[in-house]
């Protein structure tokens, strides 16, 4: 198989990188707002005694041991399959935003709210599965 990069790789690559550095930011601010209102102060990662931090602090964490994965399966997946992907990266991003929400209750169960963000990741996942067999030429 010829590699043709769609033209509507574009919304690929709009959603999968400015998407989730909207997202890391908005994680980033209520991690430092957080920490001024609790006074927890830098270089500690977690509070020894405020679970209302942790939680705000732990979505943000949590995000970050995810999203290295989002961005290459989304990038891979997006070449054979832009628009699937695209709408996946929406739905992604927005339950990474509920799940923060949530987990910012101070109630970690509420986090789960967001939970569907969990259905798009593995829909890109398997989507970079089948591009990758595409581009190999065995799909």
């Amino acid at each position: 198989m010829e590699l043709t990069i769609p033209a509507e790789y574009g919304y690929v690559v709009i959603s999968t990188i400015f998407g989730s550095l909207l997202v890391n930011f908005f994680l980033i601010y209520n991690v430092g707002a957080a920490r001024k209102k609790h006074g927890v102060k830098y270089p500690a990662l977690y509070s020894k005694d405020n679970e209302a931090f942790n939680c705000v602090q732990r979505a943000h964490q949590n995000f970050l041991e995810s999203v290295q994965f989002f961005i290459a399966s989304a990038l891979v997946a997006g070449v054979v399959h832009p628009i699937p992907v695209t709408v996946l990266n929406v739905i992604f991003l927005l339950g990474r935003v509920v799940y923060a929400l949530g987990y910012y209750t101070g109630d970690p169960e509420k986090r789960t709210r967001g939970g569907f963000y969990a259905f798009a990741f593995l829909g890109n996942i398997l989507l970079s599965v089948h591009a990758g067999l595409r581009i190999a030429g065995i799909a």
